[in-house]
């Protein structure tokens, strides 16, 4: 018989702290590039899809 091991409360922390982390930095990176990013997308014409 085989017994399913659940996963560690320590691991399922730290997948989803790393998780937040990546948000954060993605966030943080919209906020202070956004204007040059939709502004490049317009002038390649594809702002259209925001």
């Amino acid at each position: 018989m085989e017994t399913k091991k659940a996963i560690s409360p320590l691991v399922l922390a730290f997948v989803a702290a790393v998780l937040a982390l990546v948000s954060l930095f993605a966030f943080q990176g919209w906020i202070a590039h956004g204007a040059d990013i939709f502004l490049s997308l317009a002038q390649a014409g594809l702002s259209w899809c925001f």
